[in-house]
């Protein structure tokens, strides 16, 4: 059975297990979707509402990021949630969607697929406080985020080691996830394709997630990217 939420698929519903799937960018309003897969922390709750009881939630995740404070009343709504959660990363958990992915009690990440975390940034306008301020902002956002790295951390990993890693943008596969973080690396499969508007404000994407669009997916990714950056001028953002 197959559940219409909005832009939220849920999947599979039963009284013993749903279904979830992110597989767009994270977004902090309906007003600010521009894919039919992207999703905002209203879709979560509604879906939470509906499978409310079953006891076991699969989430799975193939999202490039998208707005911090979404991304967190995300996570935390799922965390929260009494059901056993098991996260598959499909294709990339990058960004604030490496957040959400930590909310399962069990996290499976194919060899093939990736993990992206990076430090969150935000777009500006104001004078010299203001952007002093906002500064101060995101070093305290991002101390919020390494938090939550911290509680999946292998036993023996500095949290250091994590926040250098979020300082130079890193990349890693599911073998190299696993060396860091508590996750199951399955077997490499057919890596779902990711695309977000987020891509282009990456600085080492894998090659895998950098192949060109057509023209005219090409123009309506400029359109909405356009239309983000309007929102991301109001609002805190890590992408």
């Amino acid at each position: 059975m197959q559940i219409a939420n909005k832009f939220l698929q849920i999947k599979n519903q039963s009284e013993q297990s749903a279904d979830v799937y992110f597989y767009g960018d994270i977004v902090s309003s309906e007003w600010g979707k521009w894919e039919n897969t992207d999703t905002c922390p209203e879709d979560v709750r509604d879906f939470l509402t509906q499978v409310e009881g079953v006891k076991n939630l699969n989430i799975y995740v193939n999202s490039g990021g998208g707005s911090v404070f979404a991304g967190l009343a995300i996570y935390n709504m799922l965390k929260r949630n009494s059901a056993f959660k098991t996260v598959h990363v499909d294709g990339l958990a990058g960004s604030i969607a490496s957040v959400i992915a930590m909310a399962g009690d069990k996290i499976v990440i194919p060899s093939n697929a990736f993990l992206m975390i990076h430090k969150p940034w935000s777009g500006i306008v104001g004078n010299s406080d203001d952007m002093r301020k906002t500064a101060d902002d995101l070093d305290q956002i991002e101390q919020g985020i390494l938090n939550v790295y911290a509680e999946n951390l292998k036993e023996g990993v500095d949290i250091n080691t994590i926040k250098q890693m979020v300082n130079d943008e890193t990349w890693l596969n599911g073998f190299e996830a696993s060396k860091y973080f508590n996750v199951e690396v399955s077997q490499e499969n057919e890596m779902v394709a990711c695309t977000s508007d987020y891509f282009k404000n990456y600085s080492k994407i894998p090659q895998q997630f950098a192949k060109p669009q057509n023209q005219s997916n090409e123009t309506k990714k400029e359109l909405s990217q356009q239309n983000k950056i309007n929102q991301m001028l109001i609002e805190l953002s890590i992408i």
